[in-house]
């Protein structure tokens, strides 16, 4: 006899299907809860840093490299042609003002000076021989000068005389007549003869003038022949360093080429590059400090370069008080140069997020400090360690400084 079988509800026959279908039913809506909230990505905290934002006094400055230069680089240029004979000084070493630095020769310079002072001889010796013949006529136009007054007083003698006996009647009216006329021509003919003689004296001694000038400038330019002989000794012209010599020996050296250098090593300069984009918040008498073994050297700017290069322009500054001890030339320090005075103003450290978010976005941590949210912030001004937060979080709030090249589109940050 057959035994008829219960059949199973449809739920019991179909219980694996339906358990699957409601587990992938309640995926698809977990998932679609978590799309349709904040995109959340796990970070492990230690591998971030953390900045706490605070009230600090905040001064916008510049950090930047500088190195020690010489105030006063000079370039020793040679003064005549010649080849080097020998270079007494070498680079590097410290040379006191007229100290030799190297010596030329001019075998064509040396037979043109022996020339001129050849020259300069036989001009003497006609000088002299003039000056001789010069003297004799002097002292016959002298002689000359005496005789003339002689016979001029002589005439006259003669004519109060003549005169004399006219109205004496001893002679007659005729003769005293022809005495009179004798008398005003030899007077005349004596004072062209004085006047003469005078015009001769005056003469020779303007030619004595001309030649003794002459004979002036001979010697002048003789001298100037013999100081370039000097020249080819190049000496240094102030206290300095030698840097470098252009020059080795046997070389031919041209008037005027540059052979050396020398660095006034006793005034010494700072000099660095600024980004362009400070170039009009950069100004003469900008203060600036060096902080060197834990002290501090004050500093200013001296000179602004307005000439951009590679984005970057040149500034000089020196020190206002005391240097730095044994400062050497081609050494660099850190240059904090100060764009304005400290105040007070809500700070938070720098980092990397400022690349990628443009300063308008951070991370917050909660108070647990195992969550950080992305809030929207305000950036003002900066310094080499410090962002001036305007807007957006408050003192004590933590956010994360770094990372943010790894968040991609993350809204929150899961901290392990």
């Amino acid at each position: 006899m057959d035994i008829q079988l219960k059949k199973k509800h449809p739920f019991i026959r179909y219980k694996y299907y339906i358990l699957s279908g409601v587990i992938f039913v309640g995926i698809v809506i977990y998932l679609l809860i978590l799309s349709s909230g904040p995109r959340k990505l796990r970070y492990e905290k230690d591998r971030l840093e953390i900045a706490e934002v605070y009230k600090d006094k905040f001064m916008e400055y510049l950090d930047v490299e500088g190195i020690v230069q010489p105030k006063l680089t000079l370039k020793v240029n040679s003064y005549e042609n010649g080849t080097v004979e020998r270079i007494v000084a070498e680079a590097g070493s410290l040379l006191s003002e007229g100290d030799t630095i190297l010596i030329l020769q001019n075998q064509e310079l040396l037979r043109s000076i022996e020339d001129e002072r050849d020259e300069l001889m036989k001009q003497q010796v006609g000088y002299r021989e003039k000056q001789i013949q010069m003297q004799r006529r002097t002292s016959e136009l002298q002689r000359q000068s005496m005789e003339a007054f002689y016979k001029m007083d002589r005439l006259d003698k003669k004519y109060a005389l003549d005169k004399e006996e006219h109205a004496m009647g001893i002679i007659s009216k005729a003769q005293y007549a022809v005495a009179l006329e004798e008398h005003q021509f030899n007077k005349k003919n004596t004072a062209y003869l004085i006047e003469q003689i005078a015009h001769d004296s005056l003469l020779n001694e303007m030619q004595n003038e001309l030649m003794r000038n002459d004979l002036k400038r001979e010697e002048k330019k003789w001298e100037r022949s013999r100081e370039r002989l000097d020249n080819l000794i190049v000496k240094a012209p102030i206290n300095g360093q030698l840097s470098f010599i252009n020059v080795i020996p046997g070389e031919r050296v041209n008037g005027g080429m540059n052979i050396c250098e020398l660095k006034v090593i006793d005034q010494i300069k700072i000099s660095t590059k600024i980004s362009e984009y400070y170039i009009d918040r950069v100004v003469v008498g900008l203060p600036a400090t060096i902080t060197y073994q834990g002290e501090k050297y004050p500093l200013k700017i001296t000179k602004v370069n307005p000439e951009i290069r590679d984005r970057q322009f040149e500034v000089d500054l020196v020190f206002t008080d005391n240097s730095i001890d044994n400062v050497r030339i081609g050494k660099s320090y850190r240059v904090q140069i100060e764009l304005e005075q400290a105040e007070d103003a809500l700070v938070i450290a720098k980092g990397n997020f400022f690349q990628s978010t443009g300063g308008q976005w951070v991370f917050r941590l909660n108070e647990s400090g195992d969550k950080a949210v992305k809030v929207n912030i305000s950036i003002g001004r900066q310094n080499p360690k410090q962002y001036e937060v305007i807007e957006g979080l408050e003192p004590g709030d933590k956010v994360l400084v770094t990372g943010y090249d790894s968040f991609g589109e993350a809204q929150e940050i899961i901290l392990k």
